[in-house]
């Protein structure tokens, strides 16, 4: 999940040819007029709150993801905390998650009064690692909690032998893979229950906040509904306390639009993808760079496009990168369980290895749909000269040999 609000990362004008991490306002402008007439239409109607809007687009995310319900809700954060909340975990019981993710994955725990248990993830797809779940499960354990990293689909088969096995929910935190598959399965039918983001960053973005909450379980989803309303079961009969976390119309509206162009816009990331990997080849760039692996039983929608930088260099090539003006970000700088407000859960660094080297050396590149392969051959001959004159400096900073 994206921390940034900006449509498009900002660079002088003077500079040419930047090429910048993210621009949605090119996506916009090939939808315009689809989007301006659906939010003209919730602005003519007057009908806001939940409604047609809201319910025809649930219909297309069940559909789209080929589950049997779908709930609309504020934010994927309000997802993750609906999703526990439905399956009655709160204190006293343990959630096992990665601590290679964005903050909301492990505060969703925290919130509904349960406790974060991490585990390290696998080096080769980011994704927290089965293994070692089975090492951390308890008898306060109530649930596991993957994460489909940067658009690729976790391990899902083992993860639910171990569910099946020891009697655990499975919630997805499927924010940053929409449309992703394991096996020819989607994100979010993959466990008990699915949790999407909406921030505009996705890929299927919307106009501001907005969740979305997918299940097989009728209970669950009955439930779901009403604790995103206060817990009403309606007429003002609050059978329990929910919360207020709504899927707005406006944005139901924008993202039904948005969602008939996704598959289209997910082939162009895939296409770049593949680019990227033809380009790193003929740059020789594989020795220090080291690009994101598609495992074969997944599909992968990137989300994020993020090469590890190795030998210590990866702050370095990405100042370099900024100051040329070339888009890049890190996604994460510090793993969750070294996050301050974690610290009385007792964890230690160099208790998980591969997620806090990950976040030494992970490194974001531009990968939206929009970008031409001339911006993408700008990207990697920036790494190039990026990586030149790291090594050229580490060089220099040696000791001589007596």
């Amino acid at each position: 999940m994206s921390t940034s609000v900006a449509s498009t990362v900002p660079f002088p004008a003077s500079t040419p040819d930047p090429v910048p991490l993210i621009d949605l306002t090119q996506q916009y402008q090939s939808i315009k007029s689809e989007v301006d007439a659906a939010v003209q239409r919730v602005f003519t109607n007057q009908s806001f709150v939940l409604g047609e809007e809201v319910s025809n687009f649930e219909a297309d995310m069940a559909k789209y993801c080929d589950s049997r319900e779908a709930i609309g809700c504020g934010s994927g954060t309000d997802a993750l905390i609906l999703a526990l909340q439905a399956l009655n975990i709160g204190p006293g019981d343990e959630v096992i998650t990665t601590p290679f993710s964005f903050f909301a994955t492990a505060s969703c725990i925290e919130r509904v009064g349960a406790t974060p248990v991490f585990v390290d993830v696998d080096a080769k797809d980011y994704n927290i690692d089965p293994d070692a779940i089975a090492a951390a499960i308890t008898p306060r354990t109530r649930a596991i909690l993957p994460v489909h990293l940067f658009g690729q689909c976790a391990k899902m088969e083992a993860i639910n032998r171990l569910a099946t096995k020891h009697g655990l929910a499975v919630v997805e935190d499927a924010a940053q893979a929409i449309g992703s598959e394991f096996r020819g399965r989607r994100a979010g039918v993959l466990g008990t229950i699915g949790c999407f983001s909406f921030f505009p960053t996705k890929n299927l973005g919307g106009a501001g906040d907005g969740g979305l909450i997918t299940t097989d379980d009728p209970a669950l989803a009955n439930r779901i509904k009403r604790l995103r309303v206060h817990g009403d079961s309606g007429r003002y009969q609050h059978v329990e306390v929910g919360m207020n976390s709504r899927l707005d119309a406006l944005q139901a509206a924008v993202l039904a639009v948005k969602l008939r162009y996704l598959d289209s816009w997910t082939e162009g990331r895939q296409r770049n993808a593949n680019w990227y990997t033809e380009l790193f080849d003929r740059e020789n760039l594989n020795g220090v760079l080291e690009l994101p692996r598609t495992l074969k039983d997944r599909r992968h929608v990137y989300n994020q496009f993020c090469i590890r930088v190795h030998d210590g260099l990866r702050d370095q090539v990405l100042q370099s990168l900024r100051d040329q003006q070339i888009g890049c970000a890190v996604y994460y700088p510090q793993p969750l369980h070294l996050q301050p407000c974690f610290a009385h859960h007792g964890y230690k660094e160099g208790q998980f290895p591969v997620s806090e080297q990950l976040s030494r050396d992970i490194m974001a590149l531009p990968i939206f749909a929009e970008l031409t392969l001339a911006q993408l051959e700008r990207v990697v001959d920036g790494l190039s000269k990026a990586v030149a004159s790291c090594t050229s400096t580490s060089a220099k900073s040696l000791p001589k040999a007596a």
